[in-house]
């Protein structure tokens, strides 16, 4: 095997020292890093959990003073791993790429990274492990995410239609009150009646989510003041500038971490846990039954009327 190869597919340390030149820098390293996550861009890896092992290296600046065994003057090891736990656990995602670029990102924004040899494996793919490397150094990577709780909350007001609610004739004259309302509204709804039924209950989640979207496209079509949105990105997007938002679910529960609800149903359960996940004060169900509640989020069951007593 030659120098290249074996440079190719050894350790990100053996990586770091063949491409630090004649002044390498000092080097921190976090190796054969297991954890279990859902990740992956076929439909076979949905709503299954495959294992991931990490190698991380980071050159890192030399200290201006001495480090007197002082843990603070350093970078720490729990730098690396919380950057791989923050990145796993803030949305599911289709590519190794992408974990890598915004893990490497991450380690960078600490003040002693200088260069950062990021390989990520999956374990289960196949009869060997499936992975990639990036060399990333400052400058040259993508920014870090901002985490969830350095971002203020906008505390949408979510408004659930039932079947009666999204046809009724006084949906205009609602639209006119949230255009009027001192927030953000986000309209959810349930699957269109008649949605087809499926044996599997993973194919039918990707029916029903699908018929609310169709759903949301039908009362955009009502009214233009209505976007149907479907990314965290652009709902943020919208609610900044005003808009009113139709939730299309898909994107957004398909790609979420955690606990979410498999059974779309009647859409209540999925609205509910939206609510939560949007940081929403107030939830409204007009037209239809509220399920139990739970969490920060007040839930008010509304019949259908020309205006809505808004919170």
């Amino acid at each position: 095997m030659s120098d290249l190869i074996s440079q190719a597919f050894g350790h990100p340390m053996e990586r770091s020292k063949a491409m630090s030149g004649d002044q390498p820098a000092d080097r921190i390293s976090v190796r054969d890093y297991l954890t279990e996550v859902e990740i992956g861009a076929f439909q076979q890896e949905r709503n299954v959990v495959q294992r991931l092992r990490f190698n991380v290296v980071v050159e890192v600046r030399d200290a201006p003073e001495p480090l007197e065994d002082d843990v603070d003057r350093i970078l720490s090891y729990d730098a690396i791993t919380e950057a791989i736990e923050a990145e796993l656990s803030a949305e599911r995602l289709n590519l190794l790429e992408t974990l890598a670029e915004r893990v490497s990102a991450r380690i960078l924004a600490e003040p002693q990274a200088l260069r950062v040899f990021t390989r990520i494996e999956k374990l289960d793919r196949g009869p060997g492990a499936l992975g990639v490397e990036v060399v990333r150094a400052l400058g040259d990577a993508l920014p870090a995410a901002e985490d969830d709780a350095e971002s203020p909350s906008l505390n949408p007001l979510v408004v659930f239609l039932g079947a009666e609610a999204r046809a009724a004739e006084a949906f205009t004259g609602w639209l006119d009150q949230f255009e009027a309302a001192s927030r953000p509204v986000v309209i959810c709804c349930g699957p269109l009646e008649g949605t087809a039924k499926a044996g599997s209950a993973l194919t039918q989640q990707r029916i029903d989510l699908l018929s609310i979207e169709q759903a949301a496209w039908q009362m955009a079509g009502r009214d233009a003041r209505c976007v149907v949105v479907n990314t965290r990105t652009e709902l943020d997007w919208s609610m900044k500038h005003g808009q009113i938002s139709l939730w299309a679910p898909s994107k957004i529960v398909l790609d979420a971490t955690g606990d979410r609800p498999q059974d779309v149903g009647d859409g209540s359960d999925l609205a509910l846990w939206f609510a939560g996940l949007m940081g929403a004060s107030d939830l409204l169900y007009v037209g239809a039954e509220a399920p139990a509640a739970s969490g920060a989020t007040r839930v008010q069951t509304l019949p259908v009327t020309e205006t809505l007593p808004l919170p």
